[in-house]
């Protein structure tokens, strides 16, 4: 694609008396003479008067703000909110960046308030910080949580019913608590490696951000750090379709009935072609879905729709390609791997043109995520916890859940934490002292 060049014009950044006099007057009587009706501040100007010292000040550059820190996570979405709360908690001097407004991510922001499943077959399988916030969010909104003991006849029946914007305030609640430090509207511009670890330049608007950091944790759903990396990832061309939600009935968050993505009164429109690589194709996506929601409108002028989401949610994206990558065969089969830090559980589910028939797991089958699925490949000090977790698109259908993504982001925030102790990569971190720390923080690890 080209690009039009366009010549840049700046204003100087100093004027002398004279000519900053000029240029006022100048300003002024041609803003006069061209009949617009606009008027000079006579505060401004009286100022100007007064004051033969006063300055114009023009900023031409945005501030520099420089951080060190041990762990450095990316995106503040579901698994990235529990990393950086798990690091903080044990140790680390930790900085989030997320270039949204909240955290949560598609829980939040995305509006798929239900997450699940924290339970397989009569127990509990995920605990930990995730289920801390999840379980406090539900009690802090009056509401109620599954038997986690009794096996319901569909899946989505035991998946929590959650108040986004509950969840988002909590969320931020905790960060505080543990020493978290939040950066948002900003993202990673440049990477470079250093003999510590990593120097990462973000930006955001009117900010410069120059962070030193030992470890990074990518939880950006994309894998879009491991890509500024040139590491290795997986991808089809053709991506699950996203989901735009919104509601007619007086909006009730958390509470609807029936299967999730079918709140009383709500109405779900899939987003075709749905892409959170990079801003233009996420505008597409919210374009597009907010037109399929108009478009229905207009033909159901009965509906009055009083609550929408803010962004379309995403199913799929980039993934890694781990040092193991986690096949449909060892998902679907259940086996524990010799370096599993957490278990997922949810049905085959890949969304198509034409919709989607789960495809449940075995009675009794609960799979595992090795450490080594969260680990690019042949990279040193950066993990990955969420969506992009290494593995095939069938079985990452089944691990893209949300309840598996908050238990895959405390594992990356307790290795990453270690490791950054330890003067280790996360590869090299003893898995006895993985599994300990986790246990310490109430995670359900396989085999502890």
């Amino acid at each position: 694609m080209k690009h039009n060049n366009h010549e840049s014009v700046e204003l100087p950044c100093e004027f002398t008396h004279a000519s900053r006099r000029d240029f006022l007057q100048k300003s002024i009587l041609g803003t006069a003479g061209l009949g617009l009706g606009m008027m000079a501040s006579p505060s401004s100007a009286q100022a100007d008067a007064r004051d033969p010292d006063s300055e114009l000040v023009f900023r031409t550059e945005e501030p520099d703000v420089t951080h060190t820190v041990d762990v450095l996570v990316v995106g503040g979405g579901t698994a990235g909110t529990i990393a950086a709360i798990q690091a903080a908690r044990a140790g680390a001097k930790t900085l989030l960046v997320e270039r949204g407004a909240q955290l949560g991510g598609t829980l939040t922001t995305g509006g798929v308030s239900f997450p699940g499943l924290f339970d397989a077959w009569g127990r509990q399988i995920i605990a930990g910080i995730g289920w801390e916030l999840v379980k406090e969010s539900v009690e802090l909104d009056g509401g109620s949580l599954p038997d986690f003991s009794q096996v319901p006849a569909r899946h989505w029946q035991n998946q929590v019913q959650v108040n986004p914007f509950v969840y988002a305030m909590l969320a931020e609640d905790k960060c505080t608590e543990a020493g978290v430090e939040i950066a948002y509207y900003e993202f990673p511009q440049t990477i470079k490696r250093t003999s510590e670890g990593w120097q990462v330049d973000c930006a955001g608007f009117g900010t410069k951000r120059h962070v030193f950091c030992k470890q990074i944790v990518d939880c950006t759903g994309g894998a879009e750090v491991v890509g500024m990396m040139n590491l290795p990832r997986l991808r089809e061309k053709e991506t699950q379709p996203g989901s735009m939600l919104f509601s007619f009935n007086p909006h009730n968050p958390g509470r609807g009935r029936g299967a999730p993505l079918s709140p009383a009164g709500g109405r779900v429109h899939y987003v075709h072609g749905a892409d959170s690589s990079n801003s233009r194709t996420v505008t597409a996506a919210n374009l597009t879905g907010r037109k399929n929601a108009l478009d229905f409108i207009r033909q159901n002028p009965e509906r009055r729709i009083l609550h929408m989401q803010p962004e379309a949610s995403f199913r799929e994206n980039y993934r890694i390609q781990g040092e193991t990558l986690i096949a449909v065969d060892d998902y679907r089969s259940g086996g524990v791997f010799d370096d599993a830090v957490c278990y997922a559980v949810y049905p085959v589910d890949l969304h198509t043109r034409t919709g989607v028939v789960p495809e449940p797991l075995e009675n009794g089958i609960i799979p595992t995520i090795p450490l080594r699925a969260l680990i690019p490949k042949n990279s040193r000090n950066i993990m990955v916890a969420g969506r992009c977790v290494s593995s095939d698109r069938l079985a990452n259908s089944g691990l893209r859940v949300q309840a598996p993504c908050m238990a895959m982001g405390q594992a990356a925030g307790a290795t990453a934490t270690l490791a950054a102790k330890s003067g280790k990569t996360p590869l090299d971190v003893p898995l006895d002292d993985i599994h300990s720390l986790l246990n310490a923080h109430d995670a359900i690890v396989p085999g502890f």
